[in-house]
């Protein structure tokens, strides 16, 4: 029996293909038409795995939430460490899928990785002494976190121009016109400062907790 010509239309294709697109033109580059275009198929055949543009990109979203790292919730590693290197691996994961975060910041809803994600960290917060409401409070501050770091650059806001920032105006901006080229350095030093404070704040708040145990 002979093979198709091309791929058989799947889930994962769909996704993998939307993904892409998300990735490289934005939200709003992705139409089913767009879709049916890129995956070589007629726009109707897309229906047969999502009703609506929006089931979609929330696969896709779900997708992304899927590529970030458990096992430290699973492995013995200390609450601190764990949160730490959680959030380590889901900025990462942010990072690489920047125009997907809009959707990601909607909160998990219906979508299993997001849940799972979701679960694992109140769950290993609650296994470690946190008391539940507080716990739910550690979930939520973390996403805040990772998601406000992963929505924009702060480095990448400055323009490559010095005039941009006359001393007679911004007196202490007169090297931010070098910030740009270094970006990926200043935003990983900002993220892993703020992080690092966060925990030992929550450190802190931990060692009240358990004295009132």
């Amino acid at each position: 029996m002979a093979r198709p010509r091309k791929p058989l239309l799947s889930t994962d294709r769909i996704v993998e293909t939307a993904r892409a697109l998300v990735d490289a033109e934005g939200l709003a580059a992705v139409s089913t038409r767009r879709l049916a275009a890129e995956l070589g198929v007629s726009g109707p055949s897309l229906y047969n795995h999502f009703r609506t543009k929006d089931e979609i990109l929330e696969a896709v979203a779900d997708s992304v939430s899927a590529q970030v790292d458990l096992s430290m919730f699973e492995d013995g590693r200390d609450w601190r460490t764990a949160l730490h290197d959680w959030a380590v691996s889901y900025r990462n994961a942010l990072r690489d899928h920047p125009n997907i975060v809009p959707v990601l910041a909607r909160g998990p809803g219906r979508r299993p990785a997001a849940l799972r994600l979701a679960d694992a960290a109140y769950g290993a917060m609650v296994e470690a002494g946190w008391p539940p409401a507080q716990a739910t409070s550690i979930g939520a501050l973390m996403r805040y976190f990772i998601m406000g770091s992963a929505l924009g650059s702060f480095a990448g806001g400055f323009v490559d121009d010095a005039s941009a920032y006359d001393p007679a105006d911004y007196p202490h901006l007169g090297q931010a016109h070098l910030l740009a080229e270094q970006q990926e350095k200043i935003d990983e030093r900002a993220f892993e400062a703020g992080l690092t404070a966060l925990l030992d704040g929550l450190v802190l708040q931990y060692e009240r907790v358990r004295q009132q145990v």
